[in-house]
């Protein structure tokens, strides 16, 4: 079983910065990738990063540049440094493992707001 823990969503005004956590634990060897997507009212989820075992990233275009996935790999703690933010960047970011089984795991979500 695995368990993901996000954290670090907030208000944040336009072009500002926020650092999303996202704890791990559990069966953290059956893990081969670790992913932040997000969800705006009314649209569906999105993947936003990718980072998998082998340590490869993937973003979306509409991230590319701005936002950062990373790993704390001593804590467990996955990173989403989102710089430079806009206002469409809001959303309920979700923090997904994916294991070796073919499992998807899913955060809690936290709320990111940016003001125009």
């Amino acid at each position: 079983q695995v368990q993901l823990v996000e954290s670090g969503g907030g208000l944040v005004q336009a072009g500002g910065s926020l650092r999303l956590s996202c704890a791990v634990s559990g069966s953290i060897f059956s893990i081969i990738a670790v992913d932040w997507y997000r969800q705006a009212p009314g649209k569906q989820r999105e993947l936003v990063a990718s980072f998998t075992s082998m340590s490869s990233t993937f973003y979306a275009d509409s991230v590319k540049g701005r936002f950062t996935i990373s790993r704390d790999a001593a804590k467990n703690i996955m990173y989403l440094q989102m710089n430079s933010l806009k206002p469409e960047d809001t959303a309920v970011y979700y923090c997904n493992a994916e294991t070796e089984r073919g499992d998807f795991v899913w955060g809690q979500g936290t709320q990111v707001t940016v003001s125009s």
